[in-house]
């Protein structure tokens, strides 16, 4: 009896649901074929996941493939990521890398390096970010790959933790991104401040209902709440994935603790405007960086996508004839980054990455400029092949997002826009979150920082190099994808990198300025 009327229950409710959607007029296959209109939508949203599964082969998916999320995701966890019986890369698709070996590479003095200072990793910054413009507190970045601009809000208090306490291990910095600086930005790395256009924790909202940047709120976030801890502020005049526009929180990842980090109401959108209200113009910016520079004793760097040139030759002009401007200036790949966009933006607004740096290092290089400015790099850099060849183009440090999200169980279900996310990264579902253990999910991304230093160094050593730093444009050849040639990055982009000055990795060792872990040793190698 009971089963029968579970039957008659349910088959009542089938019912109604076809009838509902049979009288409906919202959606005319559903109102033609209730029954099997419901069944394509369910495959459309089922298909991402079967595609990527079962269909798509190791190199077919954008933006990371399934080759390099396994790389990443080995790496992370220390099992094998070799490959066995050769690549199964087409060696002559165009735009692919080749690192060029020198037949003596360069002879790695192994007992100096481990009985010294315990860091087989250790590949510092080889510029001091802020000296060369006298500022109070300059930088060496412990490490030359770092955590790029992802907000607190964006990315859950976990994802967050782990990154910060796995930063911690190996010394990169992590950048706080435009959501202001949290607590769990504070587990032990070198904090990057990120000042965005909503200048969240560090603004005030103005009468005529603009928000504007404030020192004393800057102050006391930063340089009283958490003194030593901040070693760089940047400026994000842009971001890859959406240059020329604003960023958006929607209301349900507005929560309280977000809202109060951010000095915004909880619970509602929260829209950062597509300007600054700081500076309008080239000069204006320039006074600013120069200003809060002086007034936090920190390097100001800033971070932009690049289209039009004419502001990058105002700068450089301004920064050549008054000996002032930013101390560092990272650019943001076009192929966009953890930010949600509207596909129009992240498709056709702003160059790719390699385009886009190599004209702005060019405009710096052409005026003598090159040598005054540390330059960093972010999209899609977190590969060994990668890091060299943005290196050998003038690269001083590579910022990653992504991948550093794949390192700690990103799956790539490109929900991050939705706050469904499944692995409890970038979601502030409570539920959701639970699923990442940031003490065992911060080993793993130390792991994977630790194994792309390590094979980056290996390669430069290959290249009869010490440090990254020294790599030249000749050193890194691209397929041209027809007639099977290949050519150097200094004949692809027509132009020579500027030298960059390097004794020895003991000198930087022994640096005064030496961020990040300075002369400790690694904790993650020490731990195990």
């Amino acid at each position: 009896m009971i089963t029968n009327y579970i039957f008659i229950s349910i088959a009542a409710l089938f019912v109604i649901w076809v009838l509902k959607d049979f009288f409906q007029k919202e959606n005319t296959i559903k109102r033609n074929f209730p029954v099997f209109g419901n069944l394509r939508f369910l495959f459309i949203a089922l298909g991402p996941a079967i595609r990527q599964y079962f269909i798509a082969s190791n190199r077919d998916e954008l933006p990371f493939n399934r080759s390099q999320r396994n790389w990443i995701d080995s790496s992370s966890k220390k099992e094998n990521n070799y490959e066995g019986f050769g690549t199964d890369k087409d060696l002559y698709h165009p735009g692919h890398i080749f690192v060029n070996p020198k037949m003596f590479p360069f002879k790695v003095d192994t007992d100096h390096i481990n009985h010294e200072n315990n860091d087989p990793y250790f590949i510092p910054c080889a510029k001091v970010i802020g000296l060369k413009h006298e500022r109070k507190h300059p930088f060496r970045p412990y490490s030359i790959v770092n955590i790029s601009a992802m907000s607190y809000g964006s990315l859950s208090k976990n994802a967050q933790t782990a990154l910060n306490i796995g930063a911690s291990m190996v010394g990169c910095y992590h950048n706080t991104g435009e959501g202001g600086l949290s607590p769990y930005h504070m587990k032990g790395a070198d904090v990057m401040f990120h000042i965005g256009t909503g200048y969240f924790g560090c603004g005030k909202d103005g009468d005529d209902g603009k928000r504007y940047f404030d020192f004393d709120t800057f102050k006391t976030l930063v340089l009283d709440n958490y003194p030593g801890k901040v070693k760089a502020i940047e400026i994000k005049l842009s971001q890859g994935a959406k240059p020329g526009k604003g960023g958006v929180l929607p209301a349900k990842k507005n929560t309280k603790e977000i809202a109060a980090i951010r000095g915004v109401k909880p619970g509602v959108d929260v829209l950062s405007p597509t300007y600054h209200t700081a500076f309008n113009n080239v000069p204006e910016m320039v006074d600013f960086i120069e200003d809060l520079a002086t007034k936090s004793g920190l390097p100001v760097g800033i971070k932009s996508a690049v289209g039009d040139l004419k502001h990058w030759e105002e700068l450089a002009d301004i920064m050549k004839n008054e000996k002032r401007g930013p101390d560092f200036i990272t650019i943001d790949g076009g192929e966009g980054g953890t930010g949600a966009a509207p596909p129009s933006f992240a498709d056709h607004v702003a160059l790719p990455w390699v385009f886009g740096f190599s004209e702005v290092y060019n405009v710096f290089k052409d005026r003598g400029l090159s040598q005054d400015i540390a330059f960093g790099g972010s999209g899609k850099l977190g590969f060994p092949s990668e890091v060299l060849k943005a290196f050998a183009m003038g690269v001083d440090f590579i910022n990653i997002a992504r991948e550093a999200m794949l390192s700690i169980g990103c799956i790539q279900a490109q929900e991050c826009h939705t706050g469904h996310c499944p692995t409890g990264i970038a979601t502030q579902s409570a539920w959701l979150q639970r699923g990442l253990d940031p003490s065992i999910k911060a080993i793993r991304f130390g792991n994977y920082i630790n194994t792309l230093r390590k094979e980056t160094l290996q390669m430069t050593h290959a290249c009869g190099y010490e440090h990254p730093s020294q790599m030249q444009m000749a050193d890194v050849d691209i397929s041209c994808g027809d007639n099977n040639k290949v050519i150097t990055l200094e004949n692809a982009y027509n132009y020579k990198k500027e030298p960059v000055h390097f004794e020895s990795m003991q000198k930087l060792f022994e640096c005064n300025y030496l961020g990040g872990l300075g002369q400790a040793k690694n904790k993650l190698n020490k731990k195990k």
